[in-house]
């Protein structure tokens, strides 16, 4: 019983000892195909992987073949970009309001020359910019020197915008000017001058400022000069054998010189000066030019001056008010027989003085004559003055009416020196009948 329970127990074991190594070599084969299978996919993922190594290689190749040529290609763009930068100006660049971008200085010159506002004028209250072809606008130097102000070693985007600083200081000077209020002052009177009133056009052209169009200063210069000369206007005077008379100026006073006064009110208005002494701008008449009489009181005679009576053949030498000489005994023009030889009446001045001297002239009768004088003392441009008269007899009262003198005012020898000796040069001389 006992060996039958061993060997049936031996048969199970043997059984399962078998079934074991089946089992164990199905798992062999198992491993073995799985191993077969892994190296498969590992073959496959190698192959794979290198595939993807090559493709890798060949685009690294490609890119740095093609990095080198874009490198090479941007270094001779740059190259040529410098080379251009380095007589073109920048693209977005405008001069004076032309556009001279990629343009090289002597082009830009030109154009801007053709093209570019130069004037700037004020009309009617309004500021113009305009071109006057026969006017430079720019140098060639002035070009140069904004291309060196934008000048980048390669081109940039950057907007340069250069405007000109002339035009930008005529444009503000214009319109101050149009503005601009001077007060006129002349003869003890002030005038308020406004350059909106009186200036319709005005321009800067080339460097220099101009006033077109002063035909309403020019009115309102004479206007003033009406209002305050003193040349030929009449007043009253009070003469020293004391009746008060009427006189009038004739080549003694003064007037407004009103192309000159003109300029100079001009001028305040561009400078912006507030204020114009118009005694610098006034004029006279006679032998000189030069204005008599401005600023002096007693009707602008002052208190130094010469008065001739006619109808008393008197003269009287006033200084500094008070009269000095005083002659009774004088002859003047002969009053009848036509006025060519009368003395002239009005209020003229001293020309000049001369001792001795030779009076030249011509007799009624048309003959010539040359009288020598001690003295001679000129107050009109026709030839009469004061002077010794040792040719003359008839010293008397009545002397003038038929017998006097050519229109001199004669005066004794003896007596002369006195009148000589107290009358300066620009003296006023006041004649009346």
């Amino acid at each position: 019983m006992l060996e039958k329970l061993l060997i049936f127990t031996n048969i199970i074991i043997d059984d399962k000892l078998s079934k074991a190594n089946i089992h164990s070599q199905k798992e062999r084969v198992k491993s073995w195909v799985d191993n077969m299978q892994s190296r498969q996919n590992l073959r496959k993922r190698n192959n794979r992987n290198n595939l993807y190594l090559v493709i890798a290689g060949v685009i690294i190749v490609i890119a740095i073949i093609f990095g080198v040529v874009i490198h090479n290609n941007r270094v001779a763009s740059e190259a040529k970009a410098r080379k251009f930068a380095t007589t073109h100006f920048n693209p977005n660049v405008k001069i004076y309001g032309v556009k001279v971008g990629k343009l090289t200085v002597n082009k830009a010159t030109d154009k801007i020359n053709e093209k570019a506002n130069n004037t700037v004028r004020l009309d009617n209250d309004k500021i113009i910019f305009s071109r006057d072809p026969q006017v430079q606008t720019i140098t060639k130097d002035q070009v140069k020197n904004y291309f060196d102000k934008q000048h980048t070693d390669l081109p940039s985007k950057n907007k340069y915008n250069y405007k000109s600083s002339e035009l930008s200081t005529a444009q503000k000077k214009l319109k101050a000017v149009n503005k601009a209020v001077v007060t006129y002052n002349v003869g003890g009177k002030s005038f308020k001058l406004k350059a909106d009133d009186l200036i319709d056009k005005a321009s800067y052209k080339d460097g220099k400022y101009n006033f077109e169009d002063v035909d309403k200063l020019t009115d309102k210069m004479n206007e003033i000069d009406k209002e305050v000369s003193t040349l030929h206007k009449s007043y009253k005077f009070k003469v020293p054998a004391g009746k008060t008379i009427t006189v009038k100026n004739e080549s003694y006073g003064w007037g407004v010189y009103v192309k000159k006064a003109k300029a100079a009110v001009e001028k305040a208005f561009m400078d912006g000066t507030k204020t114009v002494d118009g005694k610098d701008y006034i004029y006279g008449l006679g032998y000189s030019t030069y204005a008599h009489g401005y600023g002096k009181s007693n009707n602008g005679i002052g208190k130094n001056y010469i008065v001739v009576s006619i109808k008393k053949q008197e003269v009287w030498v006033v200084r500094k008010g008070k009269v000095v000489v005083h002659l009774n005994d004088v002859v003047t023009g002969t009053y009848t027989g036509g006025k060519g030889n009368r003395t002239p009446t009005g209020v003229w001045y001293i020309q000049y003085k001369e001792s001795p001297s030779t009076l030249r002239g011509t007799n009624d009768d048309g003959s010539s004559y040359a009288s020598k004088v001690q003295y001679w003392m000129p107050f009109t441009l026709s030839g009469c003055g004061f002077h010794d008269a040792s040719w003359r007899n008839d010293w008397s009262k009545t002397a003038y009416l038929r017998g006097g003198s050519h229109g001199c005012v004669n005066i004794r020898p003896s007596e002369v020196h006195s009148v000589w000796a107290n009358v300066a040069k620009d003296d006023p001389v006041i004649v009346y009948n």
